[in-house]
C-alpha cells in the first residue's frame, strides 16, 4: 500500500487510501487503461486538473476516470505538499519507460535472426533511465497495438 500511495501522490497515510487505490485499479482493468501510462500521466495531472485530459484518453469510458478522479482530488487536498512537489515525487516512482513485451520480443528477434543489435541497444538505453523523459524515445512509452501483442515470448512462456 505504501508503494501505491507514492504512485498516487499520497505522502501521508489516511483512512480510505486503500479503497481509493483499489477503485482506480478496478476501473483501469475494466477500461483497459495501461498501468504504466495511467500512473505516469497522473503524475502530470496532480499538479493541475488540466492534466486530467491525458489520463482520460487511456480509459475506454473516460467517465470512469472522472468518477475516480473527483475522490482522488479531494484526497490530494488533504496533503501537505503542493502540486509541483507532489508531481516531482510521483515522477520519481512512476516510470516513463518499461521493457514492454512487444519491444523486448522485437529486440530479441532482431538479434537472434539478423544479428541486428540496434533495437536491443535502443531499448536498453530507454529502460536504463526509466524515470527520465527524453525526446525521441516516445515509441517506448506506449503499449503494443493489437497486431504487436506477444502471445508467446522468446523463451516460450
Amino acid at each position: 500500500m505504501a508503494g501505491l500511495r507514492r504512485k498516487l501522490g499520497l505522502l501521508t497515510e489516511r483512512d480510505g487510501d486503500e479503497a481509493l487505490a483499489e477503485d482506480l485499479l478496478r476501473r483501469m482493468a475494466a477500461n483497459r487503461a495501461d498501468f504504466t501510462l495511467t500512473f505516469r500521466r497522473l503524475s502530470d495531472a496532480t499538479a493541475s486538473p488540466n492534466g486530467d485530459a491525458a489520463v482520460r484518453t487511456l480509459f475506454t469510458d473516460p467517465g470512469a476516470y472522472d468518477g475516480w478522479a473527483a475522490g482522488w482530488r479531494e484526497r490530494l487536498d488533504k496533503e501537505p505538499a503542493d502540486g509541483q512537489e507532489r508531481a516531482a515525487a510521483m515522477r520519481s516512482v512512476n516510470p516513463v519507460f518499461i521493457p514492454r513485451n512487444h519491444l523486448v520480443e522485437a529486440a530479441l528477434d532482431a538479434a537472434s535472426r539478423r544479428q541486428d543489435f540496434q533495437p536491443f541497444e535502443e531499448l536498453l538505453d530507454a529502460v536504463t533511465r526509466p524515470y527520465e523523459e527524453r525526446a525521441g524515445l516516445e515509441r517506448y512509452t506506449v503499449p503494443a497495438r493489437p497486431e504487436e501483442s506477444v502471445l508467446q515470448t522468446f523463451c516460450g512462456t
